[in-house]
């Protein structure tokens, strides 16, 4: 499967919403139903942002935590934009889950787990471990594997048992990421927006050159 081509159209939403929710808690088999379509509020989920609210240049991005592209731009070329724009005040980075499927979906619930200042440092653990927490492809594994990586980066077993059985926050986050996809018209990952701009998957050199030209301008 392609993860780099994303499906719109209600499609993805009605794929995720099916599924029974698996977070591999104590007993490693705790189910949690999905709240119905209907019910789903976008706007309870935040943005989360890195960065001077106030920088010149406002960057999304839009990636899915199971998507190998996005794990490259993460490895490659994340340190050095944070170096050079982020932490500098020339950038607003914010970041937006996509989500293929449940996996990813799951991370980000755990990602989102610790709030704002836990999360870019547990994106970067999921993206860094990528390969070995998707391996095995059982749904239980997958998900201690997660929990595993969130403990690590200290929350408790209590504060993963509550966020990942919140049925409520889980359809939330898939109507609120099809909405942005929409408005955005983001069919692949990862993409960018930039100040209002798509851009696909490029190199640090491409990009370099594309935020330097927008503060040169």
């Amino acid at each position: 499967m392609n993860r780099r081509t994303l499906l719109l159209g209600g499609v993805s939403l009605a794929a995720i919403g099916a599924f029974a929710f698996t977070t591999g808690g104590q007993d490693g088999n705790l189910l949690v139903g999905m709240a119905s379509a209907q019910d789903a509020d976008p706007s309870a989920i935040t943005d989360m942002t890195m960065g001077d609210a106030d920088a010149p240049i406002e960057m999304i991005e839009y990636a899915s935590y199971t998507c190998p592209h996005c794990a490259n731009f993460h490895a490659t070329v994340w340190p050095q934009l944070k170096a050079d724009y982020i932490d500098t005040g020339k950038v607003r980075f914010i970041y937006r889950e996509v989500y293929f499927d449940r996996f990813g979906l799951w991370a980000s619930m755990m990602a989102r787990c610790g709030g704002e200042m836990r999360f870019f440092g547990l994106t970067e653990e999921i993206y860094d471990k990528q390969r070995a927490w998707t391996a095995s492809g059982d749904p239980a594994t997958i998900a201690q594997e997660l929990r595993t990586i969130g403990k690590t980066a200290g929350l408790t077993d209590e504060m993963l048992d509550a966020c990942m059985q919140d049925a409520e926050t889980a359809q939330n986050l898939v109507a609120w990421y099809e909405q942005n996809a929409a408005e955005d018209s983001i069919r692949s990952t990862p993409s960018f927006i930039i100040d209002g701009e798509q851009h696909g998957n490029m190199s640090y050199a491409d990009l370099q050159a594309i935020l330097d030209a927008k503060l040169d301008a």
